[in-house]
């Protein structure tokens, strides 16, 4: 068996992967060997970031032109979608395998195609393949969890991977999980015609989110019609010829597809971790602050590592490791500023504490609110439901945490990192210069309130 030796061995290909391998070979002059089995790019340009927000700009067009092009001029038929060309139309956007491996080879990465499995901590084995290296980065993502429903296994259930490659739109779909994957989904089979209802095991949608954010976007989602069940699952499935039926609450749903929103599953068990003694939870591989693993020379990035799941913070992730590998290790992880969002419409973006979170940590806690619907931007399309939340210390004045449903609301979020890292006060917000008619004026607007 061949045997190649690498500074750096990275399992996967996907956004902390790729970030890791750059940053090792461009700042530390490091030879690098990239694995992977199923999917060169990873997930959030293939599957899931990318495409999903294609069909989410798609679906928006077509509420918006069926919704608001009468009232302001435009004479148009009402629309329908023919979703195989919206599907082509996606695809275009994607880069294709190829040029995938094309691009990490051009990079200087070897590159080595199939399923990794540990032999000891500074070797795995890939095929015909040995690779050694003094550090190893695991970043070989996730997938979506199958809840133990009864009869699931008799269900043709589809996930936010192939729900993006159906040819036509459902009839009816099953949304389970009330997370940002299936409310986006949820939003998108609407939209597109499908009569969609959304079963959430927990009291509110958006679990993470604000409860007031949470129920600003409930509402807006159940003026277009999607039924949202709260505080249960699905009891138990069964096949009723090409249509599945599922027991709710002693109800009956019977619907043509279910899509699966219930969480992620870690990529591990092929890489025979317990060999080699690295420690996994529910939740993926336990890491420290600087991403590394309870086996000295084994890191893991992304995904599949405990921790925030969303792309930026893998990639975030993936430079603390590598400073970590290479560098004088002083980077630690921080998520106190993270802004997140749903990307809905109206989308919901948080960064910083929910009032609860604020709450139960013993903080001196006061909160303002302003109505998205009293902002000119919001009237231009109709906007009933929504808001502009900002929770804050009422000793110190600190912001802690903002919480925005709007469009717009992941650019808010996003510019406000800094400003919550440096210790903006709620009187900061509310003296600051604003663009007007924007989206973003709501937040200077609920900071007044604060005087």
């Amino acid at each position: 068996m061949a045997t190649e030796t690498y500074d750096l061995i990275v399992l996967g290909a996907g956004s902390a992967a790729r970030d890791a391998a750059a940053k090792a070979s461009r700042e530390h002059g490091a030879r690098v060997a990239i694995v992977e089995r199923t999917r060169w790019g990873g997930s959030c340009p293939n599957v899931a970031c990318r495409p999903t927000k294609a069909y989410l700009v798609a679906a928006e067009l077509m509420h918006d032109v069926r919704d608001h092009a009468a009232e302001r001029g435009l004479d148009l038929p009402a629309p329908t979608i023919d979703l195989a060309r919206t599907r082509a139309w996606k695809d275009s956007l994607i880069r294709n395998q190829e040029s995938w491996v094309e691009l990490l080879r051009k990079a200087g990465y070897g590159v080595y195609p199939g399923e990794a499995t540990f032999e000891d901590t500074n070797t795995v084995r890939v095929g015909d393949v040995r690779l050694t290296a003094e550090r190893i980065l695991i970043a070989t993502g996730s997938r979506t969890a199958v809840p133990p429903i009864p009869g699931i296994e008799d269900v043709d259930w589809i996930d936010h991977i192939t729900a993006l490659e159906l040819g036509e739109v459902p009839e009816s779909v099953l949304v389970v999980g009330g997370g940002p994957v299936g409310l986006e989904f949820a939003q998108i089979f609407a939209r597109f015609g499908s009569r969609v209802t959304v079963v959430n095991h927990g009291p509110q949608i958006a679990a993470r989110a604000d409860k007031d954010a949470a129920r600003e976007l409930q509402a807006a989602l159940e003026d277009e019609e999607i039924e949202i069940i709260l505080n249960t699952g699905v009891d138990s499935f069964s096949r009723e010829g090409a249509r599945i039926d599922a027991l709710v609450q002693g109800r009956t749903l019977n619907v043509s597809h279910v899509l699966l929103a219930t969480g992620r599953t870690p990529n591990v068990e092929e890489l025979g971790l317990d060999r080699i003694g690295v420690d996994v939870a529910r939740v993926g591989i336990v890491v420290d602050e600087h991403q590394r693993t309870t086996v000295d020379g084994i890191w893991a990035a992304g995904d599949v590592a405990d921790g925030p799941m969303f792309t930026p913070t893998a990639q975030y992730q993936a430079r603390v490791a590598i400073d970590s590998m290479f560098g004088d290790g002083r980077r630690r992880v921080d998520y106190s500023a993270l802004p997140t969002a749903i990307f809905t419409d109206p989308e919901l973006g948080t960064i910083g504490l929910t009032e609860d979170e604020a709450t139960e940590a013993g903080l001196h806690v006061d909160v303002v609110r302003h109505p998205l619907s009293s902002v000119t931007r919001a009237q231009y399309i109709g906007a009933k439901h929504g808001l502009y939340k900002i929770v804050f210390d009422s000793s110190s004045r600190r912001v802690l945490g903002v919480h925005v449903v709007s469009r717009g609301a992941s650019d808010i979020v996003g510019s406000l990192a800094v400003a919550l890292q440096l210790g903006v006060t709620v009187d900061d917000f509310a003296e600051m210069h604003h663009v007007y008619p924007s989206f973003s004026e709501g937040l200077k607007a609920a900071a007044e309130q604060a005087a």
